[in-house]
C-alpha cells in the first residue's frame, strides 16, 4: 500500500532549465526532492525510469472530447484516458460541442465531469460568439470568471471583422485571455474537401486554398495590433501564415501559434487513396508548407504542437471522402509521431520537441500558473511524464483508448512511448498501461 509517496527512479530529468540525471520523489501531490540515487521510503510506489526521460506533463491545447452532445464519438473519460496515455496532464477542449460551450452552465458541467474523471486537467475553451454563429459575442466575462482563458469558435471561423474586433476589445480587458481563431475564410473554402492544388485537381476533389487561411490571419493580426489583444492561430497550416506570424511577432503583436503533428509530417498526397482518415480542416498542405512549418517551429514562430484531436464514429467516417466529416485522432500518438519524424532525423532536439508539447503550450494558455509545464523542482506540483525514447511500437487504431478509430497513423511503426504519467502526484499511466 502506498504511503502517498511516488519515486521515479533511474532516469534523466528534462525541463525548460535543462537536462540532468536525477530521480524524482513525489509526496502528497508535489515534488519533494530531485536528485541522484534517491531511496524509497517504506510503502512508496516506485516507478522504473531506467533509460527514460522524466519531463513536465505534456499539454495539448486543442482537443475535441465531444462531451456534451457527441458521446458516441468521445467522452471526457475516454479522451482523458487517451491523453494520459499520450503523456498529457492537461488539455484544452474546444467548444464546438452540442450545446456549444457558450454559457456558464455548460462550462461548469465540463469542469465537474473532468474533476470526477480525474485523469488529467481538462480546461474548456469558451465560444467567442453565441452558438458559434459568428454574430453576437458570447458572455466572455462570465465564462472568464469560471476560469476560461481561451475563447474560440473552432470548427468555424469568426468571419465578420467587426465582431472579431469587438471580441478583441473585450478580451483585452481580461488579463490572460486570448482569442484563438480557426482561420479559414468560409467564402473561400465553401464546398472544398482538401487542399487546393495539384493533387485536388488530379483527384477531382474541390479544394480549400491556403489563401483562405492566410487572409484571415493577416486581418486578425491587424486587429490584434490595433486593440492590444492576444491572438492565437489554431492549427496553422501554410507557409504564408507562418511568414505573417513571424513578421507580426517582430512587430510586437501579441500573437502565438500552434501546428499539428499531421501538418508537420503529412502532405495532401496522403489523400490520393480517398481515405477519409486523412481529411481535416484546415487540410493537409503541400511539401513546401510542411517545410515552412518545420522551420517556423524551430525558430520559435510557432509556439506549440497541438493535436486537434478530433474523434468521429466509424459510421460517420466510413463514407466517401467528400461526405466524411474532417478530423483525425492524435492525442495518444502525438509524442511518438514527433519523436519519430522530427527528433530522430535531427530536425528538432528532444528538448525542443518536449518544449513544444509541454511548457510552451502551457505558457500560451496560462496553465503554467496552475502547475503544468513548470520546472521539475522541489515544491512544484507533480504533473509529470516519463518517456522511453527508444521504445518501438506499431499503432493499431483498434487498440487506442479513444472511443473512435479515425487515426491517420494506423499501422505506422513509431519510436518513443510514454512509460508513466503522473497527474497531481498519482500515476494515471504505469508501465504503458492506464491505472484505471
Amino acid at each position: 500500500m502506498s504511503n502517498g509517496e511516488v519515486l521515479i527512479q533511474g532516469g534523466r530529468v528534462l525541463d525548460a532549465t535543462g537536462e540532468r540525471a536525477a530521480d524524482v520523489r513525489v509526496v502528497d501531490g508535489a515534488i519533494a526532492e530531485v536528485g541522484p540515487a534517491l531511496a524509497p521510503t517504506t510503502g512508496a510506489t516506485v516507478l522504473d525510469a531506467e533509460g527514460c526521460v522524466t519531463t513536465p506533463g505534456l499539454v495539448d491545447i486543442q482537443v475535441h472530447f465531444r462531451e456534451p452532445g457527441r458521446e458516441d464519438s468521445e467522452t471526457i473519460e475516454t479522451g482523458s484516458r487517451a491523453a494520459a496515455l499520450g503523456g498529457c496532464t492537461a488539455v484544452v477542449c474546444m467548444p464546438n460541442t452540442d450545446p456549444p460551450i457558450d454559457d456558464a452552465a455548460v462550462v461548469q458541467s465540463v469542469l465537474d465531469r473532468a474533476r470526477a474523471v480525474g485523469l488529467c486537467d481538462v480546461r474548456p475553451a469558451g465560444c467567442i460568439t453565441k452558438g458559434r454563429l459568428g454574430e453576437e459575442l458570447a458572455p466572455l466575462g462570465e465564462l472568464y470568471d469560471l476560469g476560461v482563458r481561451v475563447f474560440t469558435d473552432d470548427g468555424d471561423c469568426v468571419a465578420d471583422a467587426l465582431v472579431m474586433r469587438h471580441a478583441f476589445e473585450y478580451a483585452a480587458m481580461l488579463p490572460g485571455a486570448l482569442l484563438a481563431q480557426h482561420a479559414e475564410d468560409p467564402a473561400l473554402v465553401r464546398g472544398g474537401h482538401m487542399h487546393e492544388g495539384a493533387w485536388s485537381a488530379r483527384l477531382g476533389i474541390p479544394g480549400r486554398p491556403a489563401v483562405a487561411e492566410s487572409t484571415i490571419v493577416a486581418r486578425d493580426l491587424q486587429l490584434a495590433k490595433r486593440t492590444g489583444g492576444r491572438y492565437h492561430v489554431l492549427h496553422l497550416s501554410c507557409a504564408a501564415s507562418a511568414a505573417l506570424v513571424r513578421a507580426a511577432k517582430a512587430d510586437g503583436v501579441r500573437v502565438t501559434a500552434e501546428c499539428t503533428p499531421q501538418h508537420l509530417v503529412l502532405t495532401d498526397e496522403a489523400c490520393a487513396h480517398f481515405d477519409p482518415a486523412f481529411k481535416m480542416n484546415p487540410p493537409l498542405r503541400e511539401q513546401a508548407d510542411v517545410d515552412a512549418l518545420r522551420t517556423a517551429l524551430v525558430d520559435g514562430t510557432i509556439d506549440a504542437i497541438a493535436t486537434d484531436h478530433a474523434p468521429h464514429t466509424h459510421e460517420s467516417k466510413d463514407v466517401p471522402f467528400e461526405d466524411a466529416p474532417p478530423g483525425m485522432l492524435g492525442v495518444e500518438t502525438a509524442l511518438a509521431v514527433v519523436l519519430t519524424t522530427l527528433v530522430e532525423p535531427g530536425i528538432l532536439t528532444l528538448a525542443q520537441a518536449i518544449g513544444a508539447l509541454s511548457w510552451r503550450p502551457a505558457r500560451v494558455v496560462g496553465l503554467d500558473a496552475v502547475g503544468h509545464g513548470g520546472p521539475i523542482a522541489a515544491g512544484s506540483p507533480a504533473n509529470l511524464c516519463v518517456i522511453d525514447p527508444a521504445q518501438t511500437w506499431s499503432v493499431d487504431g483498434a487498440r487506442l483508448a479513444s472511443k473512435s478509430r479515425n487515426t491517420p497513423w494506423d499501422g505506422w511503426k513509431l519510436t518513443g512511448k510514454v512509460r508513466h504519467t503522473i497527474y497531481r502526484g498519482l500515476p494515471t499511466v504505469r508501465d504503458n498501461e492506464p491505472t484505471r
